[in-house]
């Protein structure tokens, strides 16, 4: 399934028949939010992050929230021109980032440990594997809180889908895209995993990195572990990371915004959806999508726990969407779900099989939407209770995505319903048969289109 509608146009060919209008429609508003929220969550991070290094180099500077709120647009804008190139270009940033974030995951990981000042240097064991260890920043029993942590988890190990969206601009889309899609997910367990192990055995005072007088946990991680200058420079590697990583998902989300405007799917779309006359990518879609985050970002004036909202959206709504099509594949469509199967010869010496998870792809799949429908709701939750709640400290994540879903889904009833008709197709798929080579197209979504889209 090559196309940039990615999560969207899967559901719609996976729903049942009649349902894959709806069914495109959900997950499209749901992958939207989720990917329109990344630029300014990645952004707001990165911003406290510069502004927190520049206090850490000069003690007397205290950080203002509309120093927080510049800065981000800053970024934004010069990220847009950056983003905005051709194909060709983002591929090679693309590229640069990843070592990028490579690089400092080496040198963080072997920095840390040897560099440490404090003694003694490591946590012990028993305070790093049990209990001892455990802060609990919440109202709630240590459990629940802990649960209520894999917010960062989640949201940091997400955007699964972005090689899905990028899938028209690269060659090789039918494996290269599943493939990045599973290296991404290994890869943040295997490269990620000992940089938990450094951080946790490296930390002497744990309340002091999260909350301490820095406001920025990271920050406050290198100051305390490597001291005042080498902290600094290891602080300043991380924000370049950092910056990598905020191309990425303007990259990607720009790309949803545009696919979805093929299909009139969002209110503007006659403009997102125009592909620029020189650099052949979709300049207009990106700089909406930054127009929105720097909106967004105007909510860190009402509040932290307002701010953190945008984190809580993004990991709940791109899960959400990556799900919807996994459970359809489960059952709507498990009778007719038709795995990639290797080209016949003289291809397959030439290329490699498409991709499929084989025995493990239903365990998998089982084990994601139990997952997902376990910890969603948990991470709505706020972390106070009873008479420390107020207004301030609510979570309103449920609110703000539930409000959005429910404005997108009633204007679906109200109108879209009556013309829109899912995703369009944009790709010919060939049926190989036994022997000679017969090329035909498939109409998968035909149901869903007018004749005259056909």
């Amino acid at each position: 399934m090559p196309t940039a509608g990615g999560l969207y146009y899967a559901s719609a060919v996976l729903a049942p028949e009649g349902w894959g209008p709806l069914a495109a429609w959900v997950t499209g508003w749901s992958n939207f939010l989720g990917q329109l929220t990344g630029p300014c969550s990645v952004g707001y991070a990165l911003a406290y992050m510069i502004l927190t290094a520049a206090a850490i180099g000069n003690p007397s500077y205290v950080i203002q929230t509309w120093h927080i709120y510049l800065t981000l647009l800053l970024m934004l804008f010069v990220s847009g021109l950056i983003t905005m190139q051709s194909t060709k270009v983002i591929g090679r940033i693309n590229i640069v980032g990843t070592w990028i974030n490579l690089i400092a995951l080496v040198i963080f990981v072997i920095w840390l440990p040897v560099g440490a000042v404090n003694m003694p240097k490591f946590q012990p064991n028993d305070v790093v594997w049990t209990s001892k260890g455990f802060v609990n920043g919440t109202d709630w029993p240590i459990g629940f809180a802990t649960l209520m942590g894999f917010l960062s988890v989640i949201w940091t190990m997400s955007g699964y889908d972005a090689p899905f969206h990028l899938s028209e601009e690269c060659s090789n889309a039918n494996v290269a895209a599943p493939r990045a899609i599973v290296m991404t997910a290994q890869l943040g367990f295997y490269l990620g995993f000992p940089v938990i192990l450094v951080i946790a055995y490296c930390v002497t005072d744990i309340e002091d990195v999260v909350a301490g007088a820095l406001g920025q946990p990271m920050g406050a991680k290198c100051l305390q572990v490597l001291g005042p200058k080498a902290g600094l420079a290891m602080f300043a590697i991380n924000i370049v990371a950092q910056y990598c990583v905020e191309l990425g998902c303007i990259i990607a989300g720009s790309r949803v915004i545009y696919a979805y405007s093929r299909d009139d799917a969002l209110p503007g779309s006659r403009w997102w959806k125009q592909v620029n006359k020189h650099t052949l990518t979709p300049v207009n879609a990106l700089w909406f999508d930054l127009g929105i985050n720097a909106l967004l970002g105007l909510l860190m004036f009402a509040s932290p726990v307002a701010i953190g909202a945008v984190f809580s959206i993004g990991a709940i709504a791109q899960y959400t969407a990556f799900t919807i099509p996994i459970a359809l594949r489960l059952t709507a469509a498990r009778d007719k779900f038709r795995p990639g199967n290797p080209p016949p010869p003289p291809a397959f010496s030439t290329f490699p099989c498409p991709w499929n998870l084989g025995r493990f792809s239903k365990p998998c799949g089982y084990i994601a939407c139990t997952w997902v429908l376990f910890i969603i709701p948990i991470l709505c939750f706020p972390a106070s209770t009873g008479a420390d709640l107020n207004a301030l400290n609510m979570n309103y994540t449920i609110v703000i995505y539930g409000g959005v879903m429910a404005c997108a889904l009633l204007w679906y009833a109200v109108d879209a319903r009556k013309w829109f008709k899912g995703p369009r197709i944009n790709v010919e798929h060939v049926i190989h048969g036994d022997g000679d080579e017969v090329e035909e197209r498939e109409v998968i979504v035909s149901e869903m289109m007018s004749k005259k889209d056909g």
